[in-house]
């Protein structure tokens, strides 16, 4: 073919990119192409736009990096901001393209745009390509039919190690010919797409100090694996809360594929032939796995994770508390440790993974809150927020999502004691505060 269209989604790099790949191998030029949906500026019913400030700017940042990457390969980027189903059936019109290559989504709002797109491209003759990427083990490569998924990760988890198959990384293309388009389009600054106010954010106080793009994460990723030798101790300290060493911090890249899982497994391999196979380095991959787990309970049950009672079809004693919500997302219940992580991600739009745990259980099990708005305000303030992640988590908290029958409580108090003993972290983000209550 003459001219094919990549439609870069949660994929922002050039390498391990199985459709960027494949159209360059298919048609003589390639028109690499981000569509901005205005709809993620939208408000939610509870009063706060669907994505925050801080994600967007992590987006844009790794929009122009991935620009960069693509001239280097040749090529560019053209970036839009409209609707991706009828902005893509334009520019493929107007290109006179044969084929649009991707990747494939799960989540019901991005089915509900290839739905609509491919019906719109078959009227004029174009192509609509979607690949399987971002994941550990292909969708291919599991054992069973998506229906017969177990719904006990630890049953996932122990069938595929029976016969464990992970694929090699795609090479990325060697060079990209595109054609002279008057009009790329401009990665905008982020103060001319959105009015979302948002506070400073402390970078000094904050984790890690988060860019946006490709060579970001691999900087992170050297520097955890082999600069700083921490992933040979990744399982002791994981469930830490200060400083930037205790885990990897690779989520908020894996959420727009700046970064794939694979790249990061294959140097987990090669950190395991060089320096140490462990423990440590068999859980960074089980943390992998069970990302995979959640997109593969995603396409078993669909848009069942966006509502009250999950997949149990029983919906958790909850209510609507407008001023109880609002007092837990800006870090004021009077629960000092809930707040101290409330306000990490109010001020960095991070949390550690222990962090998320007890809130999301404080939110749902001690303020009888709806989980749903807790899973919207992550998505909204989480700069490494992923769909499938992101709402399987906060279901099974809830006690609506995967093995419901396990009590997802947290006592606040027993996890301060554990993990914070000496109060560090709560002083650290309430301002340094010398009385801590856990008890409220």
């Amino acid at each position: 073919m003459k001219t094919a269209i990549v439609w870069f989604r949660n994929d922002l790099r050039v390498s391990d990119h199985e459709p960027l790949l494949k159209a360059s191998l298919a048609a003589e030029q390639v028109i690499p192409v981000y569509v901005l949906d205005p709809g993620i500026f939208q408000f939610l019913r509870w009063g706060f736009p669907k994505t925050g400030k801080r994600k967007i700017h992590f987006l844009l940042e790794s929009l122009a990096v991935l620009k960069v990457d693509l001239q280097r390969l040749g090529s560019n980027l053209k970036f839009i901001l409209g609707d991706p189903a009828e902005e893509l059936i334009r520019l493929a019109v107007q290109q006179q393209a044969e084929a649009i290559f991707s990747s494939k989504e799960l989540a019901s709002e991005e089915v509900s745009i290839e739905q609509k797109l491919e019906k719109n491209l078959w009227h004029h003759h174009v192509e609509l390509q979607l690949f399987q990427t971002n994941y550990l083990i292909h969708p291919e490569d599991i054992p069973y039919p998506i229906k017969q998924l177990p719904d006990v990760f630890t049953i996932f988890r122990k069938t595929l190690e029976k016969d464990w198959k992970v694929r090699q990384t795609t090479p990325s293309p060697e060079g990209l010919s595109s054609p002279k388009l008057a009009d790329w389009g401009e990665i905008p600054d982020i103060n001319s797409l959105t009015k979302i106010e948002a506070a400073s954010c402390p970078t000094e106080k904050g984790v890690l100090d988060f860019s946006g793009g490709a060579s970001a994460a691999w900087e992170r990723l050297n520097q955890y694996f082999w600069t700083e030798n921490r992933l040979r101790d990744y399982k002791v300290t994981r469930n830490g809360m200060l400083g930037q060493g205790y885990s990897s911090k690779f989520s908020a890249w894996l959420a727009l594929g700046c970064i794939s899982p694979l790249q990061i497994y294959h140097e987990v391999k090669r950190y395991e032939n060089e320096r140490i196979a462990n423990e440590s380095t068999y859980w960074l991959i089980f943390e992998l796995l069970w990302r995979d787990y959640f997109r593969y309970v995603f396409k078993k049950y669909g848009n069942k994770f966006f509502k009250q009672e999950g997949i149990t079809n029983q919906k958790p004693d909850s209510t609507w508390n407008e001023s109880l919500f609002w007092k837990w997302a800006n870090g004021e219940t009077g629960n000092t440790f809930v707040d101290a992580n409330m306000r990490e991600l109010k001020q960095t739009g991070f949390m550690s993974n222990r962090g998320r745990q007890n809130v999301a259980s404080y939110f749902v099990h001690d303020l009888k809150l709806d989980w749903v708005a807790g899973a919207a305000w992550f998505e909204h303030a989480l700069i490494d927020y992923d769909v499938h992640s992101n709402w399987g988590n906060w279901a099974y908290v809830a006690g609506v999502g995967n093995d419901p029958r396990e009590n997802r409580y947290f006592n606040t108090a027993k996890q301060a004691a554990t993990y914070d003993p000496q109060g560090l972290y709560v002083k650290h983000w309430l301002d340094n505060k010398s009385e801590v209550n856990l008890s409220a």
